[in-house]
């Protein structure tokens, strides 16, 4: 078996390949049918679930503020943490992202795509032995739409008018058509409780796979397997811990020396070193999530589209990737959309550095001087070493750009979203229309290019209520021109989400667009003795 085979068949056991593709590619590799059939089935044997043993993750991004309310949970700890013991009433395929049925078994709407009608699973129990009804999920989700909500989930559910039961059906009444509102309530904030969390917020019951034992904010959490589960699916090991380790070093040593089965947010420079270790295996997934430049469209000299174009053109996205990223993510094309979203807009242009593109633009400009630039280490991983490539690649196109390093401590509020021109980093959304309205629509309260476009904003309200998938698609396509041709983002790179565990741990799955399998790795994954 030579590398290549070796790298099909560890997808296989992973559960990243069915046995069409992987027969296709072993054969056109020059693996006999034969001899490609028995590899297939012994790396699929290696991907039946064993039961039992006590996992243990590692995590970056718990603080003594973390709460177990999963409307106030922002952090990568409680994100795994609240998957672990919730449910939302709809999921998403790992692999196209598609809405998959959860606690609602199936849901339909109405024409217009503003009432939508979701039948509620039965013979659901919560930790507490408590039988879930749709009232329950009525609660909850009034809970988190509430006008005085602090719920993380406030945002995407301001156009819901009513939530009701009828008839036992859960019926959602919107402001305007949605034609994305399955997907909106996969949010993980969303988790279902009992009378909606409103008695207990932090009382940490719900539907999931493991029940809460205990919680030390910032410190760890531990979970037992609720014997109760409505799922068989999930849910392999006996018990789960998660440790906060906000430290990187340390992240590595722990994972390096088997103290734990699973550690995030591995920088890709100390990719070499942790992949030495023979017991150590890297667990990279396709992300949304981008680092970015951003230009206010409405302040001088970024008010004038040459010069925005000019530093468009200016930029080395190839390098970017190779050099700040390691390789472990794509270039980006100056619109937040990748391939990692449902209704893509394929065949674009792939935008390109070149200085001569990037000079005619600049003399069209009229701009004269340099242009400075704002960033700190906060507003991406790498983020000061990015922008002095993005300097170096912009002078030779004649263009200065003076660079000014501005202190972690206070970035967020004094430098993004108020300086006309700095680094910044976004994460994935769940939809398009998600992050369009939340980040580029006119009236966005985190439109931080001060992108104001008639013809987006018509179309961005237009494609959320159609349901016809081609014609959304195409508008979809025409937003991604606007924002690209038009808009403030300078957008060199999406990064790859990049993990790692032993190589005890199995069943890993890469939730395309989301970290950590979309939150759920402690439910899926499974232990090898």
């Amino acid at each position: 078996m030579n590398d290549f085979t070796k790298y099909l068949a560890g997808k296989v056991t992973a559960g990243g390949m069915n046995r069409r593709e992987f027969m296709g590619r072993a054969v056109a590799a020059g693996v006999t049918i034969s001899a490609a059939g028995e590899l297939f089935a012994t790396s699929a044997a290696a991907q039946t679930p064993k039961k039992g043993g006590a996992l243990k993750l590692g995590l970056e991004g718990g603080a003594a503020t973390d709460s177990i309310d999963p409307a106030k949970a922002t952090s990568q700890v409680m994100f795994a943490a609240v998957r672990t013991w919730g449910d939302t009433l709809v999921e998403t395929h790992p692999q196209t992202r598609a809405p998959m049925p959860a606690l609602a078994e199936s849901w339909a709407t109405s024409p217009d795509a503003k009432i939508w009608t979701f039948k509620i699973r039965k013979g659901v129990q919560f930790h507490d032995g408590k039988e879930m009804t749709t009232d329950d999920v009525v609660a909850t989700l009034k809970r988190h739409s509430d006008s005085k909500t602090e719920s993380g989930a406030a945002g995407v559910l301001k156009s819901i008018t009513s939530i009701e039961n009828k008839g036992g059906d859960l019926v959602v009444t919107l402001d305007s058509g949605n034609a994305d509102l399955p997907a909106i309530f996969t949010d993980y904030h969303l988790v279902i409780q009992p009378n909606g969390g409103v008695d207990k917020p932090t009382a940490g019951v719900g539907t999931g796979a493991y029940k809460v034992k205990s919680f030390e904010p910032g410190v760890r959490m531990t979970f037992e397997k609720n014997p109760n589960d409505w799922r068989s699916d999930r849910g392999f090991v006996d018990t789960v811990e998660i440790v906060t380790m906000n430290d990187a070093t340390a992240r590595i040593a722990a994972l390096s020396s088997g103290q734990v089965h699973f550690i995030n947010r591995v920088d890709p420079k100390t990719v070499p070193l942790l992949t030495r270790s023979p017991n150590v295996q890297l667990l990279t997934t396709a992300g949304g999530g981008h680092y970015v430049f951003i230009m206010h469209c409405d302040k001088a000299p970024f008010d004038n589209n040459d010069l925005r174009m000019a530093l468009k053109y200016a930029i080395d996205r190839e390098e970017m990737v190779k050099r700040i990223l390691g390789g472990y993510g794509k270039v980006g094309n100056d619109f937040p959309i990748n391939d990692t979203y449902a209704l893509f807009p394929e065949g674009l242009e792939q935008r390109k550095y070149d200085p001569e593109k990037a000079k005619f633009h600049y003399k069209k400009s009229g701009h004269s001087g340099s242009v400075l630039l704002r960033t700190s280490e906060v507003a991406f991983p790498g983020a000061v070493d990015a922008s002095v490539l993005f300097q170096q690649s912009a002078k030779k196109a004649g263009i200065e750009i003076e660079i000014k390093r501005e202190p972690g401590d206070g970035y967020w509020s004094n430098v993004w979203n108020v300086q006309p021109f700095s680094a910044s980093y976004w994460g994935s959304r769940a939809t398009q229309d998600q992050f369009y309205s939340g980040a580029y629509l006119s009236t966005a309260d985190w439109n931080d290019t001060k992108f104001k476009n008639e013809k987006f904003d018509k179309l961005l309200i237009s494609a959320r209520g159609e349901l016809d998938e081609k014609k959304r698609k195409d508008m979809y396509r025409d937003m991604a021109i606007l924002v690209r041709d038009e808009g403030g983002t300078i957008l060199p790179m999406f990064n790859d989400f990049v993990n790692a565990g032993t190589k005890k741990l199995k069943g890993y799955v890469s939730d395309i667009g989301n970290d950590m399998s979309n939150g759920y790795v402690a439910t899926r994954v499974w232990l090898d003795a």
